[in-house]
């Protein structure tokens, strides 16, 4: 038996913008869960978002996969807003950056098939 048993409260916040957060940090619980979905580990995780405590990580993902559809909900929503604000900002591109863009991109999945 354990004594004293502590019920444990999830480490989530909402700032004024309604975006989610883990804990005291800024850490954006997207950011959270979609490494884990990818396979990081929970110190794989703390290791890329150093502000974060490896209690709260633990916590968000034991929360997650208790709620899952909820998390995939919000999380999808994050998604889909942050595509339509990078949409807005690539439309104001002018032509010479745009012509860029499949070069950087090429370049930046080069360095991630790297790692």
């Amino acid at each position: 038996m354990i004594p004293n048993s502590t019920i444990l409260s999830i480490p989530l916040r909402q700032d004024a913008e309604k975006t989610i957060r883990i804990g005291s940090s800024r850490v954006l619980l997207e950011l959270v869960i979609h490494a884990f979905q990818v396979g990081e580990s929970v110190e794989g995780i703390v290791d890329m978002y150093p502000s974060l405590k490896i209690a709260d990580v633990y916590a968000v993902i034991a929360y997650y996969l208790s709620n899952p559809q909820e998390i995939d909900d919000y999380v999808r929503q994050r998604d889909e807003q942050g595509e339509q604000i990078q949409s807005a900002i690539v439309a104001n591109y002018d032509d010479a950056t745009k012509a860029l863009l499949p070069r950087l991109r090429t370049i930046r999945h080069n360095k991630q098939s790297d790692d």
